[in-house]
């Protein structure tokens, strides 16, 4: 069992013992002290949280736990029901709340779920944050409010069809040339939120849906993390189908993975390549992605004339790196589309419909699409970490063998080399490390990570 805390929220996997999985108590323990924190940061009455759920089994018993504490401490709360990250990250705002809770472990599987925290922007807590949030935690440091004071219940589910209306009002959106273009798509949502909210955004532009895994029951058919291996069966039925393209996205809906019409992937890394692309063609900006995103990206802007820059992993810090550079579009390399014009956060849902018009006015097939992009290509792996590996002096002894190559130590180990790239990390949502690599073709992109693999197992 595990309960890992971090500047992502807490997250852990149910049942198990208080303290080292994410049992009732801890949820309550949890909610208490950002309801607490939200109420010393505004200092007012009247206090307000949006709450929303993927479609995870033990989410609805978590929404009532989470629900009553906060009604306990005197907060009113406003119940989006199935919902997705991004919805309430925009609901946050236009409710003119105080702060919000997503109830998702995004791409965990479907024995761990997590309390994702937003402040009054709908934006992820920073780390500075975060780490109030837990010394509240740890010092039991809140008071529950008198039962004349105690907090209302809202339920509000009319907000994915808000969203997608949002979505639909921006200028970049050209719902028509997605019409008049008649897609066919299949969808897969892996029987979570998105199976509800993607087809109503499709239904709205026009586009023909065939379902797949689209109830949210919260079974997960298959590894929900939107990766290569686990898509097999979509990669089918975009053939079968005979469907312009493939979406998948993650339980929560904050990525986004294409299918080519020819059942390829178009991969998850260049989503965001893709939809930057369309962006720039339209005004000219800057961009911003993590470290472990391809350097697809870094090319696309510069063609257009803008500038690249690379953040922490995280959504928080992609955010803050976007905002300090003014950039127009940006996000992380796992699929995850942030457009500020309509939210700073990840977004499949915007990322669809950026795409689908960007598919469109290109008038091409999906792979032919990929095609005009620069050819990188990505592997991504992982080691279980145990107690007694000290991952900090792994790093840092990576660190000191490559320092004649270009490394970069904000975010674990990057070591850039010509034509290729080696990222060492250690997750902040898994007990692993993360090894991802980028090189010029798929054998080598592997064979930089083997190697890796293998020098860091030797030191172990």
């Amino acid at each position: 069992m595990t309960l890992i805390k971090s500047i992502s929220g807490i997250r852990g996997t149910i049942g198990g013992s208080v303290g080292n999985s994410l049992t009732p108590i801890d949820v309550v323990k949890f909610t208490a002290a950002f309801g607490s924190w939200i109420k010393q940061k505004a200092q007012k009455e009247n206090i307000k949280i949006v709450l929303g759920r993927d479609a995870r089994i033990s989410g609805d018993i978590v929404r009532q736990l989470a629900v009553a504490t906060l009604q306990g401490l005197g907060i009113d709360v406003i119940d989006l029901g199935l919902s997705t990250t991004p919805t309430v990250e925009l609901a946050v705002p236009l409710e003119n709340a105080d702060g919000g809770i997503i109830l998702t472990a995004s791409h965990n599987p479907k024995q761990w779920n997590a309390l994702k925290l937003l402040n009054e922007k709908g934006e992820f807590i920073n780390a500075q944050d975060g780490a109030e949030v837990l010394i509240i935690a740890e010092q039991d440091a809140y008071t529950f409010a008198e039962v004349d004071d105690l907090g209302s219940y809202t339920k509000d589910e009319t907000y994915i069809q808000k969203h997608v209306q949002e979505i639909l009002d921006l200028p970049l959106v050209d719902a028509t040339l997605i019409r008049n273009a008649s897609f066919k798509v299949v969808v897969d949502a892996v029987n979570s939120t998105g199976g509800i909210a993607v087809p109503k955004l499709l239904e709205a532009l026009g586009v023909e849906c065939v379902k797949l895994y689209c109830e949210p029951t919260g079974h997960f058919p298959h590894n929900p993390e939107p990766l290569a291996e686990h898509l097999t069966e979509i990669s089918s039925l975009v053939v079968a189908e005979k469907a312009d393209l493939g979406i998948v996205v993650d339980p929560d809906v904050d990525r986004l993975a294409l299918v080519n019409e020819d059942g390829s992937m178009f991969g998850e890394e260049y989503t965001l390549v893709a939809v930057a692309d369309y962006v720039l063609s339209k005004q000219k900006g800057n961009t911003v992605s993590n470290l472990s995103s391809s350097r697809a990206l870094r090319d696309v802007t510069e063609k257009h004339g803008g500038k690249y820059e690379a953040a922490s992993v995280g959504e928080v810090n992609v955010v803050t790196k976007m905002k300090d550079t003014e950039a127009i579009i940006g996000g992380e390399g796992n699929g995850g589309i942030i457009y500020p014009t309509l939210h700073y956060g990840r977004d499949s849902l915007v990322g669809v419909a950026l795409f689908l018009t960007h598919l469109a006015e290109k008038k091409m097939k999906c792979s032919e699409l990929k095609a005009t992009y620069p050819a990188y290509f990505m592997s991504k792996n992982k080691i279980q970490l145990t107690p007694a590996i000290d991952v900090d002096t792994l790093l840092k002894h990576m660190e000191e063998k490559y320092a004649h190559e270009k490394v970069s130590n904000i975010d674990g180990v990057k070591i850039d080399f010509n034509e290729e790239w080696i990222h060492l990390r250690k997750s902040n949502t898994e007990p692993i490390i993360r090894i991802y690599t980028e090189s010029t073709t798929a054998e080598q992109a592997n064979a930089l990570a083997e190697r890796f693999i293998a020098e860091i197992k030797s030191m172990i």
